[in-house]
């Protein structure tokens, strides 16, 4: 489901090489403001639809978004203008909001602490792979359905995106769990095991169950929130390369084909590291510094692709920084989750703000990669490499504060509690 969550979302950075802005008559920053368009409807629905959540069955609701997307996907087929295209890309956006922070949701009723990191990497996965087989599945489609129809081959790759998803979405209402006492192939044994694993793993501040209200009332009033919310933002900025991959890579100098195909393999990598950072996390129950390394490294790659336009050292950097910044993904958002988990309303409103202010991020990062800027594409990838440092430093005031926390709850129990990890 994440990775049609991704290929309808960036099936544009792969249409622009086919012809969109020609055939739609776009022209000087318009297509940045496509790009960006969907994140100011993706940011309207993410709070409400996760105070949602937690009074409906979860997977049942993140299927009928899905459904909804698919529709939406399809249809941007048949833009004939820029404004059909931003009208599109908008009402996408507020299709595709609830399935993110609802899937990790999700995911955190399931698992504890330690587990969870490597959980939300294996499903952000398909974010990475989304990216890095999109390209493979663009140069099929522009390839061979070119004009097909009196279709042009981006309009093509609209509908099979929108189609594919669509059957997923109907298997949907039946395959994801909800929670643990509804989840129809859990029996009740299960259930209660279920249940009970997250009870134990509560940290110590657990308070009791709240309305969904007093869940946003929570979330806003703890400065913690505030934190992850901007170490997200961050993080987020330091990847917008993600939708103009293909125009960096296509600066390489080889033809539309080649270009699709070679931004596959940078993605692959990407995913098998942010599987193996995120198990590391967990298993070594550590926070700050795997964000502290990778995001580092993220910024070597940055400043790597920034100082040369040699092709072989260019494609290496994309690998360098591809790895570094989506490896922290799950590790901001496993530690927010468990950090903020108080109550469940918390919690879900929590996965929502971070996400939220991340995907700002991504709406003012649009216009850090004008096509004015290219080959180089120095203001991108500097400020790509600002927002991973700062990033960085928000996870280290994170770090002090729950150290502080942490004394403050040893300080005022007697009785065993899990405490914040960091």
């Amino acid at each position: 489901m994440y990775f049609l969550n991704f290929v309808d979302r960036n099936a544009i950075a792969q249409a622009r090489l086919n012809g969109l802005e020609d055939d739609l008559g776009m022209s000087g920053s318009e297509f940045n403001t496509a790009v960006s368009i969907l994140n100011v409807g993706y940011i309207l629905m993410q709070i409400p639809s996760n105070m949602l959540i937690t009074r409906v069955k979860p997977g049942a609701c993140i299927s009928g978004w899905m459904l909804l997307w698919a529709g939406i996907s399809g249809c941007t087929a048949a833009a004939k203008t820029y404004g059909g295209l931003v009208a599109c890309r908008f009402f996408l956006g507020i299709a595709e909001a609830p399935f993110y922070p609802g899937a990790t949701y999700i995911l955190s009723i399931f698992y504890t602490h330690n587990e969870l990191a490597t959980r939300v990497s294996l499903m952000c996965c398909g974010q990475l792979l989304a990216t890095a087989f999109a390209g493979l599945i663009s140069a099929g489609v522009f390839a061979g359905m070119d004009g097909l129809r009196g279709l042009a081959g981006w309009q093509w790759l609209f509908v099979l995106d929108g189609a594919a998803t669509a059957v997923v979405a109907m298997l949907g209402f039946w395959l994801p769990p909800n929670t643990p006492r509804s989840t129809r192939w859990l029996n009740e044994e299960e259930g209660e095991l279920a249940e009970a694993r997250m009870k134990r793993d509560r940290i110590g501040d657990a308070l009791d169950k709240a309305t969904a209200w007093e869940g946003l009332k929570q979330a806003c009033k703890d400065g913690r929130t505030w934190l992850f919310c901007f170490m997200q933002m961050f993080h987020l900025s330091a990847c917008a390369f993600n939708t103009f991959f293909p125009t960096v890579v296509e600066t390489l100098g080889f033809d539309i084909t080649t270009t699709l195909l070679l931004t596959c393999p940078p993605f692959v990598v990407a995913g098998i590291g942010s599987v193996v950072v995120g198990w590391s996390s967990g298993k070594l129950d550590d926070r700050t510094w795997h964000i502290t390394a990778w995001l580092l490294v993220a910024v070597a790659g940055f400043v790597l692709a920034v100082s040369t336009l040699d092709t072989a050292v260019r494609y290496v950097a994309c690998f360098i920084f591809s790895v570094g910044a989506f490896s922290v993904n799950a590790i901001i958002v496993g530690w927010a989750s468990s950090t903020l988990s108080q109550t469940e309303e918390k919690k879900a409103v929590v996965l929502a703000m971070t996400n939220v202010l991340g995907h700002i991020g991504q709406i003012y990062g649009a216009y850090l990669w004008p096509k004015s800027d290219g080959p180089r594409y120095g203001i991108g990838f500097g400020a790509s490499a600002g927002f991973a440092l700062l990033s960085v430093c928000c996870a280290w005031v994170v770090r002090a504060w729950l150290i502080r926390e942490n004394k403050r709850i040893c300080a005022s129990t007697s009785e065993p509690v899990n405490l914040h990890s960091y």
